[in-house]
């Protein structure tokens, strides 16, 4: 199937739509996304350098509940994986019966050549962009390629932050202390963000049994004295 990832997630809708004899309008409303947003991310570096950073975030559709999808950290990210991606996390709620929309999100990075640090201005600078179209009752994002825990805390702290409310809810997939849930399996996080030798300290395996915070999460504060830079 030749095209982009968007052009394939239209290509099957249409062939659905034959077969379920959909609307036109209905289609039509289907086909593209309720809203997109694309931001420039400036973050300091620990060398005292400014690298800019580009992020996305795609809401499919809320017709069924708030937005939910994961925010990824690769360098092959864009708004058009974004946006197929988010199609698809529309099906998926409809099709299990999940009261949610579809969602995804990422930023374009790769995450291994990031120390701790580096990332975590990274996400806060993030949360602040996409802070008007995200919320527990708006658009939840979760762990997906080259996230974890560790990086769900940080976006619950600068969301709580920033709005003047202490909300876990913002995110799944965050810390165990900060209001996460144990899991079987996740043999998807298992891949997507395997640790490795050089990986940057705190970079957690995914895996159930490391669930356990870092010693930055552990001490989480939700009146963090940093700013969203830092």
């Amino acid at each position: 199937m030749a095209g982009s990832q968007y052009e394939q997630v239209l290509a099957r809708l249409r062939e659905a739509s034959r077969i379920l004899n959909l609307e036109p309008g209905i289609f039509e409303i289907l086909a593209e996304p309720e809203r997109t947003l694309e931001v420039a991310l400036p973050v300091e570096m620990d060398d005292g350098s400014t690298k800019v950073f580009m992020g996305y975030r795609c809401q499919h559709s809320t017709v069924r509940g708030p937005a939910k999808g994961g925010v990824r950290y690769a360098m092959d990210v864009c708004m058009d994986e974004v946006k197929a991606l988010a199609s698809w996390m529309t099906w998926k709620c409809a099709v299990a019966g999940i009261p949610y929309g579809g969602g995804k999100g990422g930023i374009r990075v790769d995450p291994m050549k990031l120390s701790q640090n580096e990332l975590k201005r990274l996400t806060r600078r993030y949360v602040y962009a996409v802070l008007p179209i995200i919320g527990p009752e708006k658009d939840i994002p979760a762990p997906d390629m080259g996230t974890n825990a560790q990086i769900m805390g940080w976006f619950v702290d600068t969301y709580s932050v920033l709005t003047g409310v202490l909300s876990p809810g913002v995110v799944t997939g965050k810390p165990i202390p900060i209001g996460g849930s144990w899991v079987v399996a996740r043999p998807r996080a298992e891949a997507s963000c395997s640790p490795s030798e050089n990986s940057s300290p705190g970079w957690a395996d995914s895996r159930p049994r490391s669930h356990a915070p870092s010693k930055d999460t552990a001490t989480w504060d939700p009146y963090l004295r940093n700013s969203p830079t830092n």
